[in-house]
Order: C-alpha cells, then sequence, then structure tokens
C-alpha cells in the first residue's frame, strides 16, 4: 500500500515568495488536473489565493499543459473565471459532463461561452443552453446617461439604440399611421442593434442624405421614429412615410430577386488552393528575401540559419548546411498559418557566391511538398495519442520478456526442452516488438520535436564495432558477410544514444536484405566537415525504379528471416529523419548509401587558426 504525499508537500511550501507562489501554482494545477490529488475546496481555495499573485503568462502555460490531461469541473471552473488568454486551452479540449457544464456557464465570461460555440463536441443539452446566452452575450453597450426619462422623451427617443429590422419596421409603420410624440420607452440591455440601424439615426448620414436630395421635408409635422433624429420643420430630415415606402420597396425587390432561381451561383470567395511549388532565395544571413509561385507574406523573412523563427522552423539539415555553406538537400520546413504556403515542405538549395571576391551571398532553391514516402510518422491521430499507446505497450511487453526469460533460464524450477524452446521464441519475439515500439516512439517524438538531444564527440569505431557483432548471428543466418574499415580519429557531434540507434537501424536493414554470398561493406572516413559513412547496397533494395524506392517497402511485402518488424521502408525514413535531426544527411545511391553527419575534432589534432 503506498501514500501519496505530493499534495501535503505543495501545500506545505513557502508560498511567500513570488518563486514559491508560482512554483505551487504550477505543481498544484499538475496535480489536481492529471488526477493524482482531488479537487477539495481546500485546494481550490489555496489556487484561489495563489492566482492574484502569479502573471498570467505563468497561468496560460498551465493550462496549456492540461491540454492533454484530464482536468475536474472545479479546476475547469477556476480557469474559466480567468482571463480568455488562460481559460481559452482548457475550455477547448476539457472532457465533462453536461450537468457541469450547464452549471459553470452562468459564473463563465462572454468569451468563455464563445470559446464553448466553437467546439463540435459538447453535448447538445450544452449547446442548446449556450443558445439561451445568445442575447446577453451579443448586447450592445448602452451609456445610463442617455436612458430615456420621463423629463425627455424627445432627447430619450433620438439617442435609444434600434432594435431589430422587423420591429424597427413595426415601429415605423405604427407611428405613421398615428402620427403623435410616443412615450418614453425605457431601453433594454438585452436588445440587439444592428450597426446599419444605428448608423442611419447618425445626424452626418442624414445630413448627407438631404444634400444627395433623397428626400424632401413635408410641411405636415411627422413624430420622430424610434432610433433616428427628430423631425424639424425646415431641416430637410426624412420623414416616417419617406421611410417606410423606402422599406417596402427594398422588401419587394429583395423577395424577387429570391424567388429567381440563380443558374450558376457564384461563391463570394473561391477556396485557396494549396500551393505545391515555390522558388526563393535568401540573404548572407539565411534569411529569404525573394519568393515566387506562392504567397509571399507567409515565406518572406523565413530562416534557414535557426531551427525554429516565429511562424516557421526548419529541421537540423538546414541549419548544419547553412553553416557550413554546403548545399541543402531535401530539408524539412513547417510554415504555421492557414495560408495556401503553410504546412510541410521539403527544400533544396545551392549556396551561391560573388564572383568577383568570393564572399557567399546566400541560397538560391526550391521547395516542393513531402512525398507520402517521405513521412516517417502516422499522418493520421494524435502523436499525442500514439506516444501514450507506445508507453502502454511497453510496459505489457516487458512483462512478458522478463517471465519468458524467467521460464527459459528455468528459475521457477525444472522445464522440459520443448518449453524451454518456446519461451525462447517468446523472448526473441518480444524483443522484435520492443525493438519496434522503441521506434514507433522515436519517430512519434521527431514529428512533435520533442527529441531530447545531448550533442557530444563521439567515436563511430566503437559504435560500428559493437553494431557489426551484434548483427553477426544475423549475417550467418542470411549467409552474408560484414566489412568494416574505419579510422579511430573519426568523431562525430551528436547525441551518442541517436547515432547509435541510428547505425544500428541502418545496418540492420542491409545486413535483413542481404542474400548468400553478399558482402556488406562499411567504410567510415572524414572529409572536411563530415564525418562519412558509406554502406553497401544489397541487390535486394536495388529496384529500378529509383533510388527512393526501398522507402516505400512495406512490412507486408518483407517475409525475410530478421527483417525489420515494420518494414525496410520505416525504418529506412527513420534513418533519415534521424541523420535530418542530427544536422545530416542519408542519401540513398544506385550502389551504396552515404551518411553524412557533423564532424567534431579529436582531441589529439590541432584546428587551423582563424585569426
Amino acid at each position: 500500500m503506498r501514500f501519496d504525499d505530493s499534495l501535503s508537500t505543495v501545500l506545505a511550501t513557502d508560498v511567500s515568495t513570488p518563486f514559491g507562489a508560482q512554483t505551487a501554482w504550477r505543481q498544484l494545477v499538475d496535480l489536481v488536473g492529471r488526477g493524482r490529488a482531488e479537487a477539495t475546496m481546500d485546494t481550490m481555495a489555496t489556487l484561489r489565493d495563489l492566482r492574484a499573485r502569479v502573471p498570467a503568462k505563468i497561468r496560460a502555460a498551465s493550462a496549456r499543459a492540461l491540454t492533454y490531461a484530464a482536468p475536474p469541473a472545479p479546476l475547469v471552473r477556476l480557469f474559466a473565471e480567468d482571463d480568455a488568454s488562460v481559460a481559452a486551452p482548457v475550455l477547448r479540449t476539457a472532457r465533462l459532463p453536461a450537468s457541469d457544464w450547464t452549471a459553470m456557464l452562468v459564473a463563465m465570461s462572454a468569451q468563455g461561452r464563445a470559446i464553448l460555440r466553437h467546439r463540435r463536441d459538447l453535448p447538445p443539452e450544452v449547446m442548446r443552453a449556450l443558445g439561451d446566452f445568445g442575447p446577453v452575450d451579443f448586447v450592445l453597450s448602452v451609456d445610463p446617461a442617455r436612458v430615456p426619462s420621463a423629463d425627455g422623451p424627445a432627447e430619450a427617443s433620438r439617442n435609444r439604440p434600434v432594435a431589430a429590422w422587423d420591429a424597427l419596421v413595426a415601429d415605423l409603420e405604427a407611428d405613421a399611421a398615428a402620427p403623435s410624440p410616443p412615450e418614453a420607452v425605457p431601453v433594454d440591455e438585452s436588445t440587439f442593434a444592428s450597426f446599419a440601424s444605428v448608423a442611419q439615426a447618425l445626424p452626418a448620414v442624414v445630413e448627407a442624405h438631404r444634400q444627395l436630395g433623397c428626400g424632401e421635408t413635408a410641411e405636415a409635422p411627422a413624430a420622430d421614429a424610434p432610433g433616428l433624429p427628430a423631425a424639424e420643420p425646415a431641416s430637410g430630415t426624412f420623414q416616417i412615410p419617406d421611410i417606410v415606402a423606402r422599406i417596402d420597396a427594398f422588401r419587394r425587390q429583395r423577395d424577387e430577386a429570391a424567388a429567381v432561381p440563380s443558374a450558376s451561383p457564384v461563391p463570394l470567395r473561391a477556396p485557396t488552393a494549396p500551393a505545391r511549388r515555390f522558388q526563393f532565395e535568401t540573404d548572407a544571413d539565411g534569411i529569404i528575401r525573394w519568393v515566387d509561385g506562392v504567397d509571399r507574406s507567409a515565406v518572406i523573412g523565413i530562416s534557414i540559419a535557426y531551427g525554429a523563427a516565429g511562424a516557421a522552423a526548419v529541421d537540423g539539415n538546414a541549419t548544419g548546411a547553412f553553416r557550413r555553406r554546403a548545399r541543402l538537400d531535401d530539408a524539412r520546413l513547417e510554415i504555421a498559418g492557414q495560408s495556401a504556403a503553410s504546412g510541410a515542405w521539403r527544400i533544396s538549395a545551392m549556396p551561391c557566391f560573388d564572383r568577383v571576391s568570393g564572399t557567399f551571398i546566400g541560397y538560391r532553391g526550391a521547395a516542393r511538398r513531402p512525398r507520402a514516402d517521405e513521412q516517417a510518422h502516422i499522418e493520421s491521430g494524435s502523436v499525442d495519442s500514439l506516444r501514450q499507446l507506445v508507453h502502454e505497450l511497453r510496459t505489457p511487453t516487458t512483462a512478458i520478456a522478463g517471465f519468458a526469460e524467467m521460464i527459459e533460464s528455468e528459475m521457477l524450477g525444472p522445464v522440459g526442452a520443448a518449453y524451454r524452446g518456446y519461451a525462447g521464441t517468446i523472448v526473441e519475439q518480444a524483443r522484435a516488438l520492443l525493438g519496434a515500439i522503441d521506434d514507433l516512439d522515436l519517430a512519434t517524438r521527431i514529428e512533435s520535436r520533442a527529441l531530447d538531444l545531448r550533442p557530444s564527440d563521439v567515436p563511430l569505431a566503437p559504435i560500428l564495432v559493437r553494431v557489426l557483432k551484434d548483427l553477426e548471428p544475423l549475417a550467418t543466418l542470411r549467409g552474408a558477410e560484414t566489412t568494416l574499415d574505419i579510422g579511430y580519429d573519426v568523431l562525430a557531434k551528436g547525441d551518442d544514444r541517436v547515432i547509435e540507434r541510428l547505425l544500428a537501424r541502418l545496418i540492420a536493414v542491409l545486413v535483413s536484405a542481404a542474400r548468400a554470398g553478399e558482402t556488406i561493406a562499411v567504410l567510415a572516413t572524414r572529409e572536411d566537415s563530415d564525418a562519412v559513412v558509406r554502406l553497401t547496397r544489397p541487390e535486394a533494395l536495388i529496384v529500378a525504379t529509383g533510388n527512393s524506392a526501398p522507402l516505400a517497402i512495406d512490412a507486408e511485402e518483407e517475409a525475410a528471416a530478421g527483417a525489420p518488424l515494420l518494414g525496410s521502408g520505416f525504418a529506412l525514413r527513420l534513418a533519415m529523419n534521424l541523420a535530418r535531426e542530427l544536422g545530416g544527411t542519408l542519401l540513398i545511391g544506385e550502389t551504396r548509401l552515404t551518411l553524412r553527419l557533423p564532424a567534431a575534432f579529436a582531441g589529439d589534432m590541432g584546428q587551423a587558426s582563424t585569426n
């Protein structure tokens, strides 16, 4: 039996300082929002006391952290009472029963109810309750000083807001039938007034109509229409019968136009189709200054020298090539927004240098939409949901593998030879499944930009020796051989765990595709500022349809022993994306694969001075 004292620990912290209050706020919101602590009255009271001392930016960050959690109703109500910028993330994604939603609608602000109106997953009774707030949420504010009183009915009738169109017509017709000054009518603050009707009552608009000859003053005085200026005998303003006649003419023309069917209705605005390609040029700082083929406002100003720049982001392939002033091949570019240029792109460019001085002046290149075989993730569904599923699969798979190992090693008692063989098969299959789960987790981390990299100087020789030794049983099973040619001075700059995963997955794909008698040669060298690893491409992966064909190989098309569980195509795409995250590239040639990673200087090597 366990006792979770996290809540009591947080409540006992010192909140007298701004830092302590912010820390306590974050921890309490996380504990309550993720169900690790109950939303008691004391806890909610503590959060309300802390809210005044926590900046809005911190509160908004806490709200965004609850996007994929299941916060209880009291915590949702607490955020709903806050500013719209703080409450929006919680109100957009919270899942509550209909009774809890309807109970908090009254205390919620108009902005909060507007956020809920844009959701399509709320129960019908909640949407009906939101509809009841329509007149209140859309009311126009009224100055109390302009509310009509018994002392000035004429002034009150001149300044009160006009009601809906039909109500205006009814008032005008009544005034025309019995022209007598109306009594003061109290203003209902929940009455909706259209901007057009209010604008017609402005003195400037009336004077403009009078100067254009839009009506003459009748000799007989008429009562003012509600919401319109009072009629004066010599002012030249509109009279009530003239307005009623104009309204009738407008209605007749509208009804006649609606009665005639349109043969080919023309939409007000055609939807903008997403662009497929565009060309661009950058300056010496890597900022795009010229673009053709797509909306300029969404692309101009994007930098390929940094991983993220506002509403756009590039991967390590682009930033690494920019630092080396090297060729840029199929780097990833993500543009946010709703324009025709938003979405995923693959950019390729060549560095340009001044012909006279040789100075670097920028890049010139083109961008295209990615192909389906260039995606190493499942496009449908939520990345966060997939990551949660991966973690849920890893736990039972690890347990199955552990129990199978205990049976195979006879830790629980003597076991027959047949059952030990079955247990060994279970262990082998469980390890393969764990490898596939790890690959899925890694792919989702790459796509959600949550891959944690720890750069260091990584020698490639020990890693390649270890990987090839682990793959010796598979090579023997396939009847193939592996060779390694590498110097111990070849170092790469990157995360050692990710580099080892990249090389292991890449070489495993090649060995599993090798045929009897084939040799997978691995050659590692250092070229300028790159650590280059060249690998022989097996004959099974050499197809006539092009160099990118192996990326489209499905797991169901492979039946070879040792083939990756998710397919060679997935493994190659994952390796390609890992290389890009490390600032390198993976190129698939006709007879070999070339992996380039940023090189690091060895400890015993000198570096030329740039002073």
